[in-house]
């Protein structure tokens, strides 16, 4: 069976490696163009493309999706079929090419967090359970017909980047599943219930301030959903603090926690206590603008913070 990969971050790279170790035949693997990277802007390879080159596989990185060179030379390749993991949405031109169709992994359970953000999403509402989906592709997003599934329990201070990488694992177990139903001729393709759909839009670092009027759950939530990017931050004497791991230690409402939200309530060596709208919540791991991210004992040896103070 012809197979083109199509994905371009780290999520998609055990997905691609668990169809090489069962030597699937990758005619091509698709990804996004190389990209200028730090001081000197240089331009860098997805994670994508530098396994797709250490196995000496052809590379494709097209702009545009729908340019004809780009649909010739799929169609040229002659796919069986196609299999994305994180990649962009594909154009009918291409998704129709393979004779047995494309399909794409998902991670949450379709219709649930339909979208670009479907990890942080189940975590800022506090999910108990998520997992991956592998469905078929269809012109509107993430609304085909779904191939397999797969759940998993979410721990209550699990963040988004360590939920992430156990999705990535799951997920090429299911990739792989999906391929072999597939190529077998088993699938069968359920529909959706769109009576159960929701949306997980893309997170911008502007939507990320905290709320400290909203209660220790819902911003522990919160933090832990954007952690590590794009990260949930506050102010504090005009700087920036991102927050990346919190604890909630008193989940009861205080008697004035109207009165100070973000209210620096407790202080010492290891712990910083902020009062919210309902209960309280520690802070564990931070970083100053133009510092390194450190845990709470290190930041509050070279910052002061005081009872008293106020986050914002």
């Amino acid at each position: 069976m012809r197979i083109i990969f199509m994905g371009t971050p780290e999520f998609a790279l055990p997905s691609l490696k668990i169809l090489l170790a069962h030597q699937y035949n990758i005619v091509a693997v698709t990804t996004a163009p190389d990209k200028p990277q730090g001081r000197g802007q240089r331009l860098a390879p997805s994670p994508v493309k530098e396994l797709a080159l250490a196995h000496n596989l052809r590379v494709l990185q097209p702009e545009n999706l729908k340019a004809p060179d780009f649909v010739s030379t799929v169609t040229q390749l002659q796919p069986d079929l196609i299999v994305v993991v994180a990649f962009r949405i594909l154009p009918r031109e291409i998704f129709t090419v393979p004779k047995l169709g494309s399909f794409n992994l998902h991670a949450s359970l379709l219709p649930r967090y339909r979208g670009a953000a479907p990890i942080q999403w189940a975590l800022i509402n506090g999910e108990e359970e998520t997992g991956v989906t592998t469905f078929l592709l269809q012109e509107k997003v993430d609304t085909g017909s779904v191939l397999l599934q797969a759940r998993v329990r979410i721990d209550p201070d699990e963040t988004a980047g360590e939920l992430h990488d156990r999705l990535a694992d799951l997920g090429a177990q299911v990739v792989l599943q999906s391929v072999r139903t597939i190529e077998l001729g088993s699938a069968q393709p359920q529909s959706q219930d769109e009576s159960l759909a929701s949306l997980a839009p893309k997170i911008f670092k502007e939507d990320c301030r905290i709320d400290w009027k909203k209660s220790a759950r819902e911003i522990h939530n919160f933090v832990r959903g954007v952690s590590p990017a794009p990260c949930a931050w506050t102010t504090h004497s005009g700087k920036t603090l991102r927050i990346y791991r919190t604890r909630v230690l008193e989940p009861t409402a205080s008697a004035d926690a109207e009165d100070m939200p973000g209210g620096v309530v407790r202080v010492e060596k290891d712990l910083v206590l902020v009062q919210t709208g309902i209960g309280s919540l520690s802070i564990i791991e931070l970083q100053q603008e133009g510092r390194r991210r450190m845990g709470i004992a290190e930041f509050l040896r070279g910052y002061q913070l005081s009872v008293g103070d106020r986050l914002r």
